[in-house]
């Protein structure tokens, strides 16, 4: 009977890393538009998105499974990510055009306003996610190549801290960018915005690192059994 119930919660370790991978962009995805304070001094105020605590998830989870089953087993997940990411999208809009039925015509508006995103929006975090995490990829591919298999912490910060760089500048920018303002005032906004969200999401990702060699450890058992 113990044996059926373990075998009945037993969980492949690729299958948890990749659900979790999954988890992780589609929670970006819904609930990052949200943003907390982080840091107020005087005039200035650092907020950051909800979203960043589990971007570095996403491309510590590229460097743990890259490293133990090769870059192509990775692009295939991120390019089934992005895919998931676009029909989200896409469900979001059509599941929000269906008229409420009676008993929830009050919830409507708050439904419609989570769940319903600017096109803008939806392009720009689609983008920003595809072209960073395959980025991501190209780069500790590269370092790899030029260092071997040492300096894990290295590969996998590096990596992160400029993906995460594109990510930031590429979404900002597609989706914030203000047509009927100068070209100045637009760079003088998306720095001030660009600079801090960005050293956030390095710095989450480098308290992970213990965790990214906790993950190549974990799923290299896996193989060797």
């Amino acid at each position: 009977m113990i044996t059926k119930i373990k075998s009945w919660f037993a969980i492949q370790k690729l299958d948890f890393l990749i659900a979790l991978y999954v988890f992780c962009t589609i929670v970006s995805e819904l609930m990052g538009s949200k943003t907390f304070p982080i840091l107020s001094l005087g005039a200035f105020k650092l907020n950051a998105s909800t979203a960043i605590f589990v971007l570095p998830i996403i491309y510590s989870i590229n460097d743990i499974i890259t490293e133990v089953f090769g870059p192509e087993r990775t692009r295939s997940i991120i390019r089934s990510s992005i895919i998931m990411v676009f029909l989200l999208s896409i469900i979001s809009l059509f599941f929000t055009s269906l008229p409420p039925s009676t008993r929830y015509l009050k919830s409507e508006p708050a439904y419609d306003l989570i769940f319903k995103q600017t096109a803008r929006i939806s392009i720009a975090s689609l983008l920003a996610f595809a072209i960073s995490d395959m980025l991501d990829l190209a780069i500790f591919m590269k370092i790899r190549k030029s260092m071997g298999k040492k300096a894990l912490w290295f590969r996998n910060n590096a990596s992160n801290i400029i993906s995460l760089f594109f990510d930031t500048v590429i979404f900002m920018t597609l989706a914030f960018y203000a047509f009927d303002k100068s070209f100045a005032e637009n760079y003088s906004f998306l720095v001030s915005v660009i600079l801090p969200y960005w050293a956030m999401k390095c710095f989450m990702s480098v308290i992970e690192t213990p965790f990214v060699y906790v993950g190549v450890k974990w799923l290299k058992a896996n193989q060797e059994k």
